[in-house]
């Protein structure tokens, strides 16, 4: 029996159910809400510990202005994100009137925060031997990522509304096996006499719904095992614990406008990758709001939007470089059980984190190993999701539109893999990757832009399977638009960025141009269907 519900039968825009209906008794905390909290929770904790690692011995600012400016910066950013979202989910329940309703799941950008620390702030510390000015620039990245998601609020909606499901679940599932569920793995099993109990407890407890003896909610249970495993075999540390309490320190956060501006003032070298990533942000919003439709929860995408970009603004005007945004994982929390305030439970947690600088303290309590498995999970879930909420028929869509988020992710681990070896793909040279075996640059075009490269390719695939070959062609014609102008398939964005893969995509267009022509109709499914609820094709015939 499949975890997700169909799409909800109320208009996403609906403003209330029949004025008939009952006062619902909405509680505000549930089990399961706990279980999600410990999941959500410790997800975004494992994410801040890293910013804070990457910030303080990459880009050596001082670990003063991380713990007391960046960090309180985030959590202001947490703790408004999480409640607005519960919010949300608030006045969905009562407009539907129903218990079941999750809220989404919200917390700093897992691919920001490497893109704004190795591309932006990085190569200018380097330059210049200053923290400072590479900070400055990447709180003014972050502010116009917060202004290109507060446009994308307004052609989102309608973006959503002409892609098909397949291709956003497709590109949602790409990015949750790859970059969510592929490092979580390799920590479960460099550690596996931790990560594997506690991964065999979390797949129990949420994919069978077994209950825990006196009620212990899974996702506590599992991290109190993991924790004690690795207490018990050694693989913690007293004196790691003693050193960091030692460092608690308590910090408000304060406005950094002037830094800000001065970033600002050097705009134009960091819009070549704030602008895709920008788009990137309101794309992945708008397959994680359509996951969560396909799950039962129906938001409304613009409400999702405009908060997404004020929190990258405000925080960027607080001193925070890295992006808050909704998460991938919504059907995950509601499979546990998650309702509509373990989201803003996990935003207090952070926050107060933040506040106090415990998370040094966590982390020399807590082993890695025993938080990552629900990560794990929660990719495990979204990637059947993709399937099993779009017609049989379309499977092959939704593999197309895994296929350039693979492409990203392994091209990342080369470039790592050469980067740790002094060297790079430039330099190790085309004919030499090739004879290793590895289709280097063919990857390397097919990845960039992975979102929105997938949401493109997965469209032209459903389109075709649905026989709209002009509506296919139109998708493909598009693809060459965004190839040219290196939105997609181009490592930045300018005139004629990659022109064969946009000579490409325009021939393609021709060709389905062409069989639109001989097959005499757009499709075989009337216009006004969407194909996302069709019934199985193969069901249909029996």
């Amino acid at each position: 029996m499949s975890l997700l519900k169909p799409r909800s039968a109320l208009p996403e825009e609906s403003p209330s159910a029949s004025s008939d209906t009952p006062s619902l008794n909405l509680p505000w905390w549930t089990k399961g809400d706990t279980n999600a909290f410990f999941g959500l929770g410790f997800n975004i904790l494992v994410n801040v510990l890293t910013l804070t690692s990457l910030l303080i011995f990459v880009v050596q600012v001082p670990t003063r202005d991380v713990l007391g400016t960046v960090l309180p910066a985030l959590g202001i950013a947490m703790l408004a994100g999480n409640i607005y979202y519960t919010i949300l989910a608030r006045r969905l329940a009562r407009r539907e009137n129903r218990l079941d309703v999750t809220a989404l799941p919200y917390g700093p950008s897992v691919p920001h925060m490497f893109i704004v620390v190795f591309v932006i702030m990085l190569p200018i510390y380097l330059a210049t031997k200053d923290p400072v000015q590479a900070w400055q620039a990447g709180l003014a990245w972050a502010f116009v990522i917060g202004v290109i998601v507060l446009i994308g609020a307004f052609i989102g909606p309608f973006i959503r509304r002409i892609t098909p499901r397949a291709a956003m679940l497709g590109t949602l599932a790409g990015i949750s096996l790859t970059f969510i569920s592929m490092r979580p793995a390799g920590q479960i099993w460099a550690v596996a006499w931790i990560g594997l109990p506690v991964l065999g407890i979390i797949l129990v407890g949420f994919f069978t719904n077994i209950r825990l003896p006196g009620g212990i909610p899974i996702g506590l249970a599992a991290l109190l095992v993991g924790t004690a495993i690795g207490w018990i075999g050694g693989y913690m540390s007293v004196p790691d614990v003693s050193a960091a309490v030692k460092e608690i320190a308590i910090a408000v956060p304060t406005l950094h406008v002037g830094m800000l501006a001065s970033g600002l003032g050097q705009l134009a070298p960091l819009l070549a990758t704030a602008i895709p990533l920008g788009v990137y942000n309101f794309a992945e919003a708008m397959s994680n709001v359509e996951s969560a439709s396909a799950a039962g929860d129906s938001y409304n995408l613009r409400s999702v939007l405009l908060a997404d970009g004020s929190g990258a603004i405000i925080g960027a005007a607080l001193g925070s470089p890295f992006p808050p945004a909704v998460y991938i994982g919504h059907p995950g929390w509601k499979a546990t059980g998650g309702r509509t305030s373990y989201s803003m439970g996990s935003g207090i947690f952070i926050a107060v984190l933040c506040f106090l600088g415990l998370f040094g303290v966590l982390t020399t309590l807590l082993p890695i190993p025993a938080i990552v498995p629900i990560l794990l999970y929660i990719g495990l879930l979204i990637g059947a999701q993709a399937f099993q909420s779009t017609p049989r028929v379309q499977a092959a869509a939704v593999v197309a539109a895994i296929l350039p988020n693979l492409a990203s992710w392994g091209t990342g681990l080369i470039d790592n893999a050469l980067a740790a070896a002094g060297t790079s793909a430039d330099k190790v040279g085309e004919e030499a990757l090739t004879n290793a075996g590895l289709v280097y640059q063919g990857l390397k075009i097919l990845g960039e832009g992975a979102v929105l490269a997938g949401m493109v390719l997965g469209s032209i695939v459903a389109f075709i399977m649905m026989r709209k070959f002009v509506s296919s062609a139109l998708a493909a014609a598009l693809g060459g638009v965004l190839s040219w102008i290196g939105l997609i398939h181009a490592s930045e964005v300018s005139w004629a960025a990659q022109p064969s893969v946009a000579l490409g995509y325009a021939m393609l267009a021709v060709v389905l141009l062409a069989f639109a022509y001989r097959n005499r109709s757009e499709s075989a499914v009337p216009e006004e269907d969407d194909p996302a609820d069709l019934a199985d094709p193969v069901v249909a015939e029996a």
